[in-house]
């Protein structure tokens, strides 16, 4: 459900006219805000031991990273690529929960991580002509996006699962913060606008954050201690794929049968994963 709704994120910051870090700021800005209200509405209780600020904190730092990778990963190999790159995250996380956790990765699964980055690739549609010279920086900050997601979703997952952790909406409402302050201080840097121009903009930036970052995450947050790394990172998948089929229902994407394998090859490959997590699961108990 987390991944269905963060999925029109892609469509609200297209129909704003902010720069891609504006988006970015306001989005996690606008979403920490009603988290935070959710939360003084809810009387959660937010004394929890230091440490555990410290994963907090973290998190929202890996987030503001991945943010930032990303966009400029953009700004070098086109939105195709950049896409592509970011979402190798599923392999980053899937490796996290094997080293770190000790986690054992079926081998349906590892048959479908490459499956499903092959779906994403049908589904983008990669034009070689957009990759310019500028490849190699756009490469490594779309690695780093990757690897940067990837910390993000491990660290969001240990958050919500340690016995003193933060109530659910305080959590992610502060990680929103800290990731906008984090955003807003780089872009203070490089001296970008924080103006809003429209109310239009006001209305889509608006819903951006409190639906995509705010009830979405908040929705992701809940689901993923109770998941293998590996299949968290593999539903992550779903975003874009999702994202596609709103940018050919919404905004008449020209697509064709490699794009519509793509994202079915991309679906085939998550449940193939869930299917094979569920049975070692099951061979295990």
């Amino acid at each position: 459900m987390g991944a269905l709704i963060i999925s029109f994120s892609p469509v609200l910051v297209r129909l704003s006219s902010v720069s891609p870090d504006s988006s970015a700021f306001y989005r996690v800005l606008f979403g920490g805000i009603t988290l935070m209200i959710f939360s003084f509405v809810s009387r959660e209780q937010v004394s929890v031991p230091l440490k555990i600020w410290g994963l907090v904190v973290l998190t929202g730092l890996f987030f503001a990273v991945d943010l930032q990778c990303w966009h400029r990963s953009i700004g070098y190999v086109g939105p195709g690529l950049a896409t592509i790159l970011g979402n190798l995250q599923v392999f980053a996380t899937a490796a996290f929960g094997a080293l770190l956790f000790k986690e054992i990765i079926s081998k349906r699964l590892i048959a479908a991580l490459p499956l499903a980055v092959i779906g994403l690739f049908l589904l983008i549609g990669l034009d070689i002509n957009e990759v310019s010279s500028d490849i190699l920086w756009g490469l490594i900050f779309g690695i780093l996006t990757a690897i940067s997601y990837s910390c993000y979703i491990i660290c969001l997952r240990q958050s919500q699962s340690t016995e003193k952790k933060l109530p659910l909406f305080a959590n992610m409402g502060i990680i929103s913060l800290v990731t906008a302050a984090s955003v807003g201080m780089v872009m203070q840097t490089k001296g970008d606008s924080f103006l809003i121009p429209t109310a239009s903009d006001w209305l889509y930036l608006v819903t951006y954050g409190v639906f995509c970052q705010g009830i979405g995450w908040a929705f992701i947050s809940k689901g993923l201690p109770n998941l293998p790394a590996a299949i968290a990172g593999l539903l992550m998948l779903l975003q874009p794929a999702l994202a596609f089929v709103w940018d050919v229902v919404l905004f008449n994407r020209p697509t064709g049968a490699y794009g519509l394998f793509g994202v079915a090859l991309v679906l085939f490959a998550i449940g193939m994963g869930i299917y094979g997590q569920q049975a070692v699961a099951k061979n295990r108990n």
